[in-house]
């Protein structure tokens, strides 16, 4: 079995919820309830507030660079168009495209329109000409798929897709494969909730289980979606799952790759 390990990023800044949506009222309840439930510490609490002043709500950079250093490739999906609880805008969005393709980083569309087809198609020609990149994948913000929306993202062009939760291999739909995942860092961690519920030891014991569920149905590309948002002190439980999970991996002979690497095995 090898990882395929990818990162959604669904905020760029603080500032580009202002008045716009209702992110960051929810998001201060929720921080305030982690820590009366005990889930979070005062000092995440503090570096949470100092985030807002920093307007800062991303962690790409850190986060690429801490996957270069443990030999990870970087796998990033990031959206041109805006959608529920995602509002950054296109001008923020390019700059990140432009240094992760500088970087070396595999690029693909975080997806917005699951439902029409125009809407699918405009999203990935706007990112093949932003990127000018012809090999990329797809993964819908929030999973979002209806019964005609692979069949529509592989007649738009895009090479893969990674939207399915499920327990099997990857399969072809058209000329697009799709690479189901199965572990993703806010189901282990909020457990069905909206904000965190549990600690790092439960965490690790959760998603021991799901890796072994991989290996007993033969899985061999184990899907592993992690939020750069969370790849931060202030989010320590995240951080530090997301640390650990990469050094069991690492400990139990797990290669990492990406999806065009792995396309390029299966088309072997």
């Amino acid at each position: 079995m090898k990882a395929i390990i990818s990162h959604d990023i669904d905020h760029i800044t603080v500032w580009e919820h202002l008045l716009k949506d209702t992110i960051i009222p929810k998001y201060i309840t929720r921080m305030h309830l982690e820590l009366l439930t005990g889930k979070i510490s005062f000092k995440e609490l503090f570096l949470r507030y100092t985030d807002f002043f920093k307007n800062k709500w991303q962690n790409i950079d850190e986060l690429i660079t801490f996957n270069n250093l443990n030999n990870i490739p970087s796998s990033f999906f990031i959206a041109v168009n805006k959608g529920v609880g995602l509002n950054y805008s296109l001008n923020n969005a390019i700059p990140w495209i432009l240094q992760m393709k500088l970087r070396n980083c595999e690029i693909g569309v975080h997806g917005i329109s699951y439902e029409n087809f125009d809407l699918i198609n405009n999203e990935y020609l706007q990112f093949n000409k932003i990127s000018e990149l012809n090999n990329f994948g797809i993964r819908m913000h929030y999973v979002r798929n209806n019964n005609e929306t692979l069949m529509n993202l592989a007649k738009a062009g895009y090479k893969y897709d990674s939207t399915i939760n499920d327990f099997i291999n990857p399969y072809k739909i058209g000329n697009m494969w799709e690479f189901p995942f199965q572990i993703m860092d806010g189901w282990v961690i909020q457990n069905g909730t909206r904000w965190q519920n549990t600690n790092l030891q439960k965490a690790k014991e959760s998603t021991l289980k799901l890796i072994d569920e991989a290996y007993t149905k033969k899985i061999n590309y184990l899907g592993i979606d992690f939020h750069d948002r969370y790849f931060s002190p202030s989010f320590k439980t995240w951080l530090n799952w997301y640390v650990w999970l990469i050094e069991y991996l690492k400990s139990n002979k797990i290669e990492f790759i990406n999806f065009n690497s792995a396309i390029t095995e299966l088309e072997k």
